[in-house]
């Protein structure tokens, strides 16, 4: 007799772990995908803020020699393709604006451009001993799965920075 009352309640069971699971896994995978999300976003920003750090240390030392260009090698190309080698390929999906402060050497005065393709400076990044911020504004992560609706336009919006001093370089 006891069987048989085991039995009927196994049967009426049956399906309850099947509704705990509707229940349960669109929390579930909503927390997993924000969790990917996240880890995402922070390597995305890790990953610009390691180039442009490699792409300031590029350009203190007054180099040239990463221009494509190898007729005409100019310092500022360099510094950028130093930016976009270690970028991960993230700088063109990214679309970052470059801005370069200048202090000068002995940091009273202050110079502040933005970096134009069509029209680019070749003192952007300042001279021997000058104190340089290199900075890459606006860069937009737009791969936002779950995430997406809290963020402005369900888009990630940051920017990373640099700042060092110019070696004397010739």
């Amino acid at each position: 007799m006891l069987a048989k009352i085991r039995a009927g309640k196994r049967r009426q069971e049956r399906g309850a772990s099947v509704v705990e699971f509707a229940l349960i896994a669109p929390l579930f995978f909503l927390l997993l995908f924000a969790v990917f999300d996240s880890g995402i976003m922070f390597w995305v920003n890790l990953t610009m803020q390691y180039a442009v750090r490699e792409g300031a240390r590029y350009a203190v030392t007054g180099q040239s020699n990463l221009d494509p260009n190898q007729l005409a090698q100019q310092r500022y190309l360099a510094v950028i393709q130093e930016i976009k080698n270690n970028s991960l390929g993230l700088y063109d999906t990214l679309n970052p604006v470059i801005t370069i402060t200048n202090y000068g050497s002995d940091g009273s005065s202050k110079t502040t451009q933005t970096y134009d393709p069509k029209n680019p400076s070749s003192t952007i990044f300042g001279g021997p001993g000058d104190i340089v911020v290199l900075q890459l504004d606006n860069c937009t992560w737009s791969n936002l799965t779950v995430l997406a609706p809290f963020f402005p336009n369900r888009k990630y919006q940051f920017n990373v920075a640099a700042t060092m001093r110019n070696e004397a370089f010739p």
